[in-house]
């Protein structure tokens, strides 16, 4: 008797499994600020997700996007890369990689982050590159979320599309949506249950730990 393949983790990591969405938007806050365009935090925030050669002209818009964009970019890379020895795991994010991988699960990391802040995320923070079965990041595709490159990248990399996507932002959902994949998110990144699942997400969990805890009630069983 055939038996069905087990469903591939397509992990995002900025907000999912290291807690960076409050520092991107403080460090996304300072840049512009520098740049003369002053933005409430909290509309910010709501763009944490998205890669940052969109997040300029989705928050300021296009004309400041062609003024600014890349000078912000460039300061938002060094605010953030200060920031980065006060980020953490999230509960339970290296228990949650272990866990899919120990019951066959294959797990890809895609992720809108640079690659010097993957490296960090990845080596440093979670001690999971040795983990994963591949990772993608922005600088491996044409165009960031919420455009589905990156989502596609990671199903090449694994070689099916039998795989869920593990996010924390609607910017998650909208990608695997347009990819043709379910998403499951976690309240790490500061949305709220009711939007996530608004944006498509099936299931919604607290944190990585969580998720761990509860994989039986989800497709990754």
């Amino acid at each position: 008797m055939a038996t069905r393949r087990k469903r591939a983790a397509i992990l995002d990591l900025d907000g999912t499994l290291v807690d960076t969405n409050y520092h991107h938007a403080l460090a996304w806050y300072r840049a512009l600020r520098e740049c003369g365009v002053l933005l409430p935090l909290w509309r910010l925030h709501r763009h944490v997700g998205m890669g940052g050669d969109k997040f300029v002209a989705a928050t300021a818009g296009t004309a400041v996007e062609e003024r600014l964009g890349d000078k912000a970019r460039a300061r938002w890379e060094e605010i953030f890369n200060e920031f980065l020895p006060e980020v953490e795991p999230t509960p339970g994010a290296r228990e949650l990689i272990l866990n899919l991988k120990q019951r066959g699960n294959s797990v890809v990391f895609a992720t809108s982050a640079i690659q010097s802040h993957f490296d960090v995320f990845v080596d440093e923070k979670l001690d999971a590159r040795g983990l994963a079965d591949g990772w993608v990041t922005k600088d491996d595709t044409g165009a960031s979320k919420p455009d589905p490159d990156l989502v596609e990248a990671a199903l090449e990399r694994l070689g099916t599309r039998t795989a869920i996507m593990v996010g924390d932002t609607p910017w998650d959902c909208e990608a695997a949506t347009k990819a043709g994949i379910e998403t499951i998110c976690l309240l790490t990144g500061g949305f709220a249950e009711a939007e996530l699942r608004d944006a498509g997400a099936i299931a919604v969990f607290e944190s990585p730990r969580d998720l761990c805890n509860r994989l039986a009630e989800t497709p990754f069983a």
